[in-house]
């Protein structure tokens, strides 16, 4: 067996980068998501190991487990701290939150009775399994909808960022009310976690950003993001929505004049927050940017083909996916009513999906479930979305901004009454 030594991990991780780089480029001139790019990437890095005889099994499994979690938190703080809190934009926030909870109760409900009529006995096993496959990527949404009008595009970072904390809730809800006895118990420790998540939450976000614009220190950014890893694993030791921390702060610190008012506002250095806030948004893009090039990269490697040839599970995938496109073309029909494509087909599966199957606990896993169903949703779903997002490219800002009143109609409705309670 061949040995890789130090100096070919280095060029290795080194072309890595660069190819990503590359895939970039490549996706913004095509479209073509640059993660579905980089799963290709790590399936042939995994062909090349086999032929030259290297098992990196284990190491793998661990570098996917460890990047996936420090790439999601990177990925949801990149997201808001793109996110501006303005009155203007309350109408696109409640129609982006109300289509991710919606759609993503709707597609595990109905995911779960799939799997429970073909392969699973137990519904509720069958929905441990549905939830990950009902949760949009914002792992893959966001770099993917950078040439999307601002409308759209912001719409699709709040509606993949609402889907994933929600997921992760929804996910972890299950496995705690697995062991409660009764449905008004379930409630009491879910409504007290997220209580107490939403008060953490802002109390560490204040915190950081007084802390952020007063340290000396030229050396903080990452000091900072270790603080953000530290404070994800320990909420998820105590059953936390730790990524709500994660994306609270990101607000906080880009919108710190709507939550620092009144006397809170006297305790703000607008110089120096400006200049870390520059300096931070470089540091968690280029963080999310190497975290999310190695994950995929890494996944890619760890690709198995063998089980496609099982009719069931290719059935079974196909019903998950015309699940998932029926539920969203219903939802943003009935939500945002016009000027719905290419949105109804960005419905990626990625990042949060493959982490919440590696978080099913033993006792619920199930034997009956073939991995090909996942590996086929990922997949079909990011193909679907490039050929979505490369249909539309040429024409996409013309027809949008011919289109944009569209959206704006049911955004009236609400201003209005805005509008209306601010008078009073």
């Amino acid at each position: 067996m061949e040995v890789l030594n130090a100096y070919s991990e280095a060029i290795a991780i080194s072309l890595v980068v660069i190819i990503s780089y590359i895939f970039n480029a490549i996706s913004k001139k095509t479209g073509i998501p640059s993660v579905l790019l980089l799963i290709i990437l790590g399936f042939g890095a995994q062909q090349f190991l086999l032929t030259i005889e290297v098992d990196l099994s284990m190491l793998i499994q661990e570098a996917l487990e460890l990047l996936g979690v420090i790439g999601l938190i990177m990925i949801v703080l990149e997201a808001a701290l793109d996110l501006k809190l303005e009155k203007e934009k309350q109408p696109l926030l409640i129609k982006s939150l109300v289509v991710a909870l919606l759609s993503l109760v709707l597609t595990a409900l109905a995911i779960a009775k799939t799997l429970n009529y073909f392969i699973i006995d137990d519904f509720y096993r069958a929905m441990m399994y549905a939830v990950p496959l009902s949760i949009l990527s914002s792992a893959i949404i966001i770099p993917s909808v950078a040439n999307l009008v601002p409308v759209k595009k912001e719409f699709m970072i709040y509606e993949s960022t609402f889907s994933d904390i929600l997921g992760i809730m929804f996910f972890y809800f299950l496995i705690g009310s697995a062991d409660s006895e009764t449905t008004s118990e379930v409630v009491g420790e879910v409504s007290l976690s997220i209580l107490l998540t939403v008060v953490l939450s802002l109390l560490i976000s204040y915190g950081m950003v007084l802390l952020l614009q007063n340290l000396q220190s030229k050396v903080k950014l990452f000091f900072l993001i270790s603080v953000l890893v530290l404070l994800y694993a320990v909420g998820k030791m105590f059953h936390l929505s730790s990524l709500l921390i994660i994306m609270v702060f990101g607000l906080v610190l880009n919108n710190s004049e709507v939550f620092f008012r009144g006397k809170l506002k006297k305790l703000l250095r607008k110089g120096p927050l400006v200049r870390i806030l520059e300096d931070f948004h470089i540091v968690t893009m280029e963080s999310a940017f190497v975290v999310r090039t190695f994950f995929f990269v890494i996944f890619g490697m760890t690709l198995d083909f063998s089980g496609l040839g099982d009719l069931t599970a290719i059935y079974i995938a196909l019903a998950i996916l015309v699940i998932t496109y029926v539920i969203r073309y219903v939802m943003l029909k009935g939500i945002v009513r016009k000027n719905i494509f290419p949105l109804v087909w960005i419905a990626p599966r990625g990042l949060i999906t493959i982490l919440l199957f590696f978080s099913i606990p033993d006792n619920f896993k199930d034997q009956n479930f073939n991995a090909s169903i996942l590996l086929i949703v990922i997949l079909a779903t990011s193909f679907i979305m490039s050929g979505a997002l490369i249909s539309n490219k040429e024409d996409l800002e013309e027809k949008d901004e011919l289109n944009f009143d569209d959206w704006e109609e049911l955004d009236r409705e609400i201003a209005e009454l805005t509008k209306e309670d601010s008078n009073a």
